[in-house]
């Protein structure tokens, strides 16, 4: 019986409160004042601009695919040099037989006002500096901050020129080894 009257009281409490809206109406009509306030904003396009033909007589142009003028230039390129290009004929430093992805930075000292970066490889711990050759591809260290090691190296791109590129080993934290 006692079940019964709150199984009651609970179903007339659950159709009471369906009645009301909740508020929703208020907000409702609210949305649609705004609505109805708010004017948009669109810019004007602009004008778009006149195309100009241009005409190419080929009678008193140079030819731009000309073999001469090709090898001309390429003749300039080879005896002006690349600047980027390292000495080729030296003898490679120890740590120039790695590529710098198998190397971990594993802390930094100062020694005789020098700084000087702990770097692991495998197991071989080697301590180095700034303007030491590092990794395959001609670099130099240029920097050695608290949490990495700024290298300059020289590549080649698709052209065969000797271009310059930026790389960087972070220092490793102890939990990001583990």
């Amino acid at each position: 019986m006692m079940r019964t009257r709150l199984t009651a009281l609970l179903l007339a409490c659950g159709l009471l409160s369906a009645c009301g809206d909740g508020g929703v109406g208020e907000t409702r009509a609210w949305m649609k004042q705004v609505e109805r306030q708010t004017v948009p904003k669109v810019k004007p396009l602009p004008e778009p601009k006149t195309f100009e033909p241009f005409a190419y007589d080929a009678r008193e142009a140079l030819d731009p695919f000309d073999q001469a003028k090709l090898l001309g230039e390429a003749a300039r390129v080879a005896q002006a040099g690349n600047a980027n290009q390292p000495d080729l004929d030296r003898p490679k430093e120890l740590l120039e037989n790695f590529p710098l992805d198998t190397m971990r930075m594993v802390g930094t000292i100062e020694k005789g006002g020098v700084k000087y970066a702990l770097l692991q490889i495998e197991r071989n711990l080697h301590r180095v500096r700034s303007g030491q050759r590092i990794g395959q591809n001609y670099g130099r260290i240029t920097r050695i901050g608290e949490g990495a090691i700024e290298i300059r190296e020289s590549v080649q791109d698709a052209t065969g020129d000797w271009v310059e590129r930026m790389a960087h080993i972070e220092l490793q934290h102890r939990a990001a080894a583990k």
